[in-house]
């Protein structure tokens, strides 16, 4: 991956801070146990938003990813009901999350309708479809091996390893940081994603498929909300309509904070990463205060206005990553 901006290394010396700070204010904060359960508040999130600072990178935003995974979890539900093994449920989510991402990014490449636009209006669409389709039940009864991966760690998997500790959902997660780490930052399709965010009509004239690379990043966000909504359905053990309600304003957030430009062509996926785990280590912590909901979100909202002035007063060393 590229070299740490300054930036970058400003978020890391908040996380250090956060946790010195909590752990002082709160007895077992820093317990290895208490620093393991804290990583579920951010995992998922993560995942998400993994693609998510893809897509602002490529100057695109997909606001629907929250509403795709409710309908992803659904999906499970639904086959779980029909039968079908942990497997293919699954299966049965990837599918949904793929098919949601094709149909966003068909509105945005074939009919030139703004992103913001579009997921605008799905995530309406997907969240909607999920609310008439199940009303104001619940799919419960989950089996064992979907639970396993939304809460299990390491040490149920080798269990001659008492001691590892560290979450099933947070390997994935950390997996899947590498990969898009290493597409955006040591490979060619990398670099032409960041050259369209920088100028899409300099890119087209290069010979860069814009359009294919715009359609696929979409595809892709589809596919990652899917994982996120897999591993969340199986730490939370049930599908409601209300399934991850609200999460596109914290992914963005943490794509924000963590040095991506909004206006596209800037950012690293090792800053979205850190700055999703500032926000997970400090909203746990806030938690742990019994600090209430609506004032944890004031602070969210805080953060991301924080996110978006502070590049205007920094020097472009600071975020500048790519």
């Amino acid at each position: 991956m590229s070299a740490w901006s300054t930036w970058e290394k400003i978020l890391l010396g908040l996380i250090l801070a956060t946790y010195c700070v909590f752990g002082f204010s709160i007895d077992g904060f820093l317990s290895p146990y208490a620093v393991a359960d804290s990583t579920a508040n951010f995992a998922e999130k993560t995942i998400v938003a993994l693609a998510m600072a893809m897509l602002i990178i490529a100057r695109e935003i997909d606001l629907s990813v929250a509403a795709t995974m409710t309908l992803c979890s659904l999906a499970m539900g639904f086959a779980m009901q029909a039968g079908a093994d942990t497997g293919w449920m699954v299966v049965a989510a990837l599918l949904t999350g793929l098919l949601c991402g094709f149909f966003n990014g068909w509105l945005v490449t074939r009919l030139a309708i703004p992103s913001i636009v579009v997921t605008i209006g799905t995530l309406s669409l997907y969240r909607g479809l999920a609310q008439v389709l199940l009303g104001d039940q619940a799919i419960t009864g989950y089996p064992d091996t979907l639970v396993l991966w939304g809460n299990g760690t390491l040490a149920d998997v080798f269990e001659d390893l008492p001691w590892l500790i560290l979450p099933l959902e947070c390997v994935v997660m950390l997996l899947l940081a590498l990969v898009v780490g290493i597409y955006m930052h040591k490979s060619v399709h990398g670099r032409r994603i960041y050259a369209m965010g920088a100028n899409a009509t300099a890119a087209q004239f290069s010979g860069i498929d814009v359009e294919r690379y715009r359609w696929g990043l979409f595809v892709f966000t589809g596919l990652m909300s899917a994982v996120a909504a897999v591993l969340l359905t199986g730490r939370i053990g049930s599908t409601r309509p209300n399934l991850a309600m609200g999460w596109e304003l914290d992914i963005i957030t943490m794509v924000i904070l963590g040095g991506v430009s909004i206006h596209g062509g800037r950012g690293s996926i090792t800053g979205t990463v850190l700055a999703a785990v500032l926000m997970g280590v400090f909203t746990f912590g806030l938690a742990m205060l019994n600090v209430k909901g609506i004032v944890i979100s004031m602070f969210m909202g805080g953060m991301l206005i924080l996110a978006m002035v502070l590049p205007r007063y920094l020097p472009r060393q600071f975020t500048h990553t790519h």
